[in-house]
């Protein structure tokens, strides 16, 4: 799926009015939905508007925003919800001395405040609550923590907030909630929203375990087709994504290379919206259960059943006692293996994606059994192969992003970049520095290119954080996310930017 995407800016700094009236506009938004819109992500001081282009022009979204915020109602207040803490943080008695309070009345007062829900991103749950009296604030910690522990109290500046998952982290450490902001087994799994209003009540007690991953895969499927013999680096159960959830902080997930998913689908004769295994660089060995249709879409690997290599894009047959391994290939990294039928999983929030960071699902392992949701016959030998040629270096198209300066864009266009690292959240570049910075936190856009101050572009990917705090002065073009999707460390890419 191609989303598209816009900002609505209320303000350019927090303030506690500008972000009511866009939570306002956000909630009735909610309230009377548009077709086409896939995602509403509110910020400090702006509404990001996500659409698939698809279904929807964004003449026609942005005259929607228009109208339902016309009858927007600030005044409708959100909930107000008060959260046990165990003022026993890391850094508590680092924080006291420095602001050169005793512990007690530094609890007093950060506890005796009412925190507004400016938004909530970064990690799922994840709450920015602000504004932080004015006499108690530090900046952040010089030296980020690797490793943050799930249900961390923190302050960094005038915001406060909650650490619901362990995660990397550099905001002062003041204590332990007392209780879950996120919960995957839950009914509701989120206790905040963006709006809401919190109080902090000391006290005393257990801080409760971070939450288990949620289990998607059916222990005992009803049409087992294969048996994982052996895993392979990283294979997930993905498909179109979840919409609508960038509001709670969750990535969308899904495909990194939708395009490729879509197609696996379509040859095995599914809905493009079937969940399917998306492969990343090793591919597991499966020992078929029964007889079932097949294929494998993508690149990086070839697919061998008895040890015998299957063209990619060709639909084939399995049959009980067969083996499918996956050979390495020199181009690309990553594919999609989809069944006639589409395998059984449940979902979280409408979606069968793994979603690692926010505790959704898992890599297969060995001895799982994987099931065909609704088996069909399918022809052996069906193949649509696209044209994909690799290149080296890479060329990805760039559009003009929200930061975007004449500067920046000189910058990516100038030379060949290096791929550091590269994963499902982002890919990591090394090369000519951009020029970059840090920004109030907005919304984040798949397929942004992210510069820190220290000049490293950063191409945001599906499971990315939905908000950061840096400038984005590019876009990916709708249309290299398949390019992108196969980038491997070491390899080499120049960028072509195009006008806006």
């Amino acid at each position: 799926m191609s989303v598209l995407g816009f900002y609505l800016r209320f303000a350019d700094r927090m303030d506690a009015q500008a972000n009511a009236r866009l939570q306002a506009l956000t909630r009735r938004l909610l309230q009377h939905p548009l077709p086409g819109v896939t995602d509403l992500i509110p910020s400090y001081a702006s509404l990001y508007i996500e659409y698939d282009p698809t279904t929807v022009n964004e003449a026609r979204v942005r005259s929607w925003a228009a109208q339902q915020g016309a009858q927007a109602r600030t005044e409708e207040p959100g909930r107000t919800v008060t959260i046990p803490v165990r003022y026993d943080g890391e850094d508590l008695p680092e924080v006291t001395a420095r602001l050169k309070l005793s512990r007690d009345e530094f609890v007093r007062r950060h506890s005796g405040a009412a925190y507004r829900v400016y938004a909530v991103g970064f990690s799922p749950g994840f709450p920015f609550l602000g504004e932080v009296d004015a006499d108690l604030r530090l900046p952040r910690r010089p030296n980020p923590r690797a490793r943050v522990p799930a249900h961390s109290v923190a302050m960094a500046n005038a915001q406060t907030g909650i650490y619901p998952l362990a995660s990397p982290g550099g905001w002062n450490l003041l204590g332990h909630t007392l209780v879950s902001l996120y919960d995957p087994h839950r009914p509701e799994p989120f206790l905040l929203e963006s709006g809401d209003e919190v109080r902090f009540q000391e006290s005393g007690g257990d801080i409760p375990p971070e939450p288990p991953a949620l289990e998607l895969l059916p222990a005992s499927p009803q049409l087992p087709l294969f048996e994982v013999a052996a895993p392979g680096l990283l294979d997930l159960m993905v498909d179109m994504g979840r919409r609508m959830v960038g509001r709670f902080g969750l990535s969308r997930t899904g495909a990194q290379a939708p395009a490729l998913a879509r197609l696996a689908n379509r040859l095995v004769g599914n809905d493009a919206h079937t969940p399917l295994l998306e492969l990343n660089v090793q591919g597991p060995v499966l020992r078929a259960l029964r007889t079932g249709s097949a294929v494998f879409a993508g690149y990086g690997m070839t697919p061998l059943l008895n040890d015998r290599p299957v063209a990619p894009f060709t639909t084939f047959t399995v049959r009980e006692g067969d083996t499918l391994r996956f050979a390495g290939a020199p181009f690309g990294v990553r594919g999609y293996l989809a069944v006639a039928g589409g395998f059984e999983s449940r979902s979280f929030l409408g979606s069968a994606s793994v979603d690692l960071r926010g505790l959704v699902g898992r890599p297969l392992r060995r001895g799982d059994v994987l099931g065909v949701a609704a088996p069909r016959p399918v022809q052996a030998g069906f193949s649509f192969t696209p044209y994909f040629p690799a290149r080296d270096p890479e060329v990805l198209r760039l559009l003009p992003g929200p930061q975007a300066s004449p500067a920046a864009l000189r910058a990516l266009a100038s030379g060949t970049f290096t791929v550091k690292t590269a994963d499902r959240t982002g890919v990591q570049f090394e090369g000519t520095p951009v020029p970059g910075g840090e920004i109030l936190s907005e919304a984040v856009p798949i397929g942004a290119v992210q510069v820190t101050p220290g000049g490293t572009p950063i191409l945001l990917l599906h499971d990315r954080g939905t908000l950061g705090g840096y400038d984005k002065p590019a876009l990916l073009h709708p249309g290299d996310f398949t390019r992108a999707s196969q980038l491997r460390p070491g390899g080499r890419v120049r960028f072509r930017v195009l006008p806006n």
